[in-house]
């Protein structure tokens, strides 16, 4: 009795993720916000701007359009892993593929290739602006630089550590017959 208790309080926690949900929907709603400010920025001053300006203010663009992705996908797949399917949109012609789809695993290589795509767009955009610079800090791009290929590593090795984990999965599978997934 008092197990089954403690299991079902336990079972009905996943729903304080919720709030963190629709919290990174204002976060949405936020990007979407800067988004059409830089656009406007970037039609308002298309004629005196430079072909530079105008990289830098698509690479923008691109950076936000990136993250607003990034925190779809983490709101759907969050939602749908830890806290309850989304009925809503099961019959609904507009439904994405990979909804329902994407677990823990997929979720990690999508938010990991987004944050690598993120990263070389700044290095992108830092690059860019080097022109504009009368002095350019080789300390910092080199850090960043750094980073950048710190989260390409990270995104490789998610990967090695997936594709073993599947094959330890399928070689157990072979070993045992049909083991248990939760093994």
């Amino acid at each position: 009795m008092v197990e089954h208790a403690g299991e079902r309080f336990l079972f009905a926690s996943r729903w304080l993720l919720a709030p963190l949900y629709v919290g990174l929907v204002v976060a949405l709603v936020a990007i979407a916000i800067k988004f059409f400010q830089e656009l406007w920025h970037l039609t308002t001053h298309i004629i005196d701007s430079t072909g530079d300006d105008i990289v830098l203010s698509v690479l923008a663009l691109l950076d936000l359009g990136l993250l607003a992705n990034l925190v779809l996908i983490v709101i759907f797949a969050g939602y749908e892993n830890f806290v309850s399917k989304i009925a809503a949109a099961r019959k609904s012609e507009d439904r994405p593929h990979w909804m329902g789809h994407v677990d823990f695993s997929g979720l990690k290589m999508k938010l990991i290739g987004s944050i690598v795509a993120i990263s070389a767009i700044g290095l992108l955009a830092d690059f860019t602006g080097l022109t504009k610079k009368d002095h350019i800090d080789t300390n910092e791009l080199m850090w960043r630089v750094v980073l950048h290929l710190t989260f390409v590593v990270s995104g490789l090795l998610f990967a090695v550590m997936d594709w073993v984990g599947e094959r330890r999965m399928l070689l157990t599978k072979q070993t045992h017959g049909h083991a248990d997934e939760s093994e």
